[in-house]
């Protein structure tokens, strides 16, 4: 699949979950999709008081596999960019940490997204945040202009990884954060076997595996990589879904268990002088 064939496919898949989180007040329409919120990948990221602060639409159309906010250390003052914002809920929570000093930008394709998103922040009444439109490929802001990049299962929907990393390196201040949620992958797995249980995960153009993550934030001159597995998944969590594209559940379950998982991805853009990890 071409990388623009995967963006039409990840812009519509994201503009239905909109619609019908806008439509109906619901994550879960009919057919069982796996983007609407109501699966092991998608349930229970965020505490309780954290939903309480946020509109209902922003909790609704959060479609991510981790909580990045959670875990990205963000101080007041500094400027954060989420990558994928979907309704914008990491946004609004990032908003709140950096305070009204700080700055929130929020960065989608899909005009259905940045509408809810930006009829949230206005539910919200948060004044330190912009949704902008493009693409995580070509990032809409100037070089070393933000503090921390945040994202929450979106890279791994790029057909072009390598070229998000650059353009999150390039917009990174010296000693900037990159502090995302990703679906990432560990060990061998048969093609046809990672195809079928990546349709499971939503991961339209497939994720990573974990040493190959490394390596490509090394490349794009990132140093301090870690990667933090947060959710591993069991073939037994999507029974119900695998069993409906014909899948033998028991036989998957010996070759992939354990090596599907969400994971915390850190790294940093070194200092002005710094050295990068792959020289």
């Amino acid at each position: 699949m071409t990388d623009s064939a995967i963006k039409d496919v990840v812009r519509e898949k994201y503009a239905e979950a909109a619609r019908r989180v806008s439509s109906s007040g619901s994550c879960c329409g009919g057919g069982g999709a796996v983007l609407d919120g109501c699966d092991p990948i998608t349930s229970n990221l965020y505490a309780e008081h954290e939903k309480g602060e946020l509109p209902d639409a922003a909790v609704l159309a959060s479609l991510g596999c981790g909580n990045p906010t959670a875990l990205a250390e963000l101080k007041l003052g500094e400027t954060v960019l989420d990558l994928g914002s979907g309704g914008g809920i990491d946004v609004l929570l990032s908003a709140r940490r950096v305070g009204p000093t700080g700055k929130a930008y929020g960065l989608d394709m899909t005009d259905e997204m940045l509408a809810l998103a930006r009829a949230n922040q206005e539910k919200a009444g948060a004044t330190n945040v912009e949704f902008l439109k493009g693409e995580i490929e070509a990032i809409p802001l100037p070089d070393n202009s933000v503090d921390v990049i945040i994202s929450n299962c979106v890279i791994n929907l790029s057909g072009d990884k390598d070229k998000v990393l650059r353009e999150a390196f390039r917009v990174l201040k010296p000693g900037g954060r990159f502090a995302v949620s990703d679906v990432v992958t560990r060990g061998d797995i048969p093609a046809e076997i990672r195809r079928d249980m990546l349709a499971w995960v939503g991961c339209i153009a497939g994720a990573l595996d974990e040493n190959d993550f490394r390596a490509k934030l090394c490349e794009a001159g990132f140093e301090e990589i870690g990667i933090e597995p947060t959710r591993v998944y069991k073939v037994e969590d999507a029974r119900e879904f695998l069993v409906g594209q014909g899948l033998d559940v028991d036989a998957l379950a010996k070759q992939v268990d354990g090596k599907f998982m969400s994971a915390f991805v850190r790294a940093t853009k070194p200092p002005r002088h710094g050295n990068k990890c792959c020289g």
